[in-house]
């Protein structure tokens, strides 16, 4: 019966899991599928006769694109852990007054809606003329990203152990030093966790890009997919192609990351 039961609920895993993944297979599909067999009815399940011509036109038109989201993507991802990881430490450890306003305050930031946000760095940035920027778009980025960077890396300082902390007191460490030095080092899997879902949300943002960085020469591949995308000019092998390449670096640093993942979106479970 225990037998049956696991092989049930396998068979059901794997039907979830098929469904869930079939987007990714037919994005894939659609990319080798030839132009002139991409509106036939039914569509080809398998691409009988792939072509490769989409992944050229990524190579030879999107790799400017593709350098402009990794940069933007690193760049964000610096900025708000040097920003974040400060603040966590402050809130979990150092006890600073208002500190349940400065959660507060956290968890309303990440109720706002992006578009809001961008029209404000809009206005501001046609101010200061850095429009079309993508330092600009770092600085956007980080705003959505800090405010969920310092929740996470709170919860997890929080667990840190207080001994740890008092022993570097009464070597003469300060608190720089002790951040340094002790907190940032436990704090490993916390800080990977933030820095990657920091990474995944400036490579995959539209909005942001779309308002600030429209027209710049450097702009992100978000922008670079929509950009095949037109009233009378729909290329869906180039799109699902770009979009295929686009979701390799985000693959490859969840697979990497997922140890440290795992064991960072659990801290702060257990209290001190």
């Amino acid at each position: 019966m225990t037998g049956r039961r696991t092989l049930w609920k396998t068979g059901i895993g794997l039907v979830l899991t098929a469904l869930m993944l079939f987007p990714v297979y037919w994005m894939v599909n659609v990319s080798l599928t030839p132009a002139d067999r991409m509106r036939k009815d039914p569509p080809d399940l398998v691409p009988l006769n792939p072509t490769f011509d989409g992944y050229r036109k990524v190579f030879a038109e999107q790799l400017p694109y593709l350098g402009t989201s990794l940069g933007v993507g690193l760049g964000t991802v610096v900025l708000t852990l040097a920003v974040a990881a400060p603040a966590a430490f402050a809130l979990a450890k150092l006890r600073p007054r208002g500190r349940g306003v400065l959660d507060l305050a956290l968890l309303i930031a990440q109720m706002v809606p992006g578009i809001i946000m961008a029209l404000g760095f809009y206005g501001a940035y046609v101010n200061l003329g850095i429009i079309n920027q993508a330092w600009g778009l770092v600085i956007a980025d980080s705003t959505i990203a800090v405010p969920f960077a310092v929740l996470i890396l709170t919860a997890f300082m929080s667990g840190i152990p207080g001994e740890l902390l008092q022993a570097a007191k009464i070597d003469g460490a300060g608190p720089f030093r002790t951040f340094v030095s002790v907190v940032l080092p436990v704090s490993r899997n916390g800080m990977v966790t933030a820095a990657l879902f920091t990474f995944l949300w400036a490579w995959s943002d539209f909005v942001f890009a779309s308002t600030l960085n429209g027209g710049g020469a450097l702009r992100p591949v978000t922008l670079g997919i929509f950009k095949y995308i037109g009233n009378n000019n729909q290329e869906w092998n180039a799109i699902m192609a770009t979009a295929v390449v686009a979701s390799v670096p985000a693959a490859v640093l969840l697979v990497i990351a997922q140890r440290f993942v795992a064991a960072g979106v659990t801290a702060g479970a257990v209290k001190e």
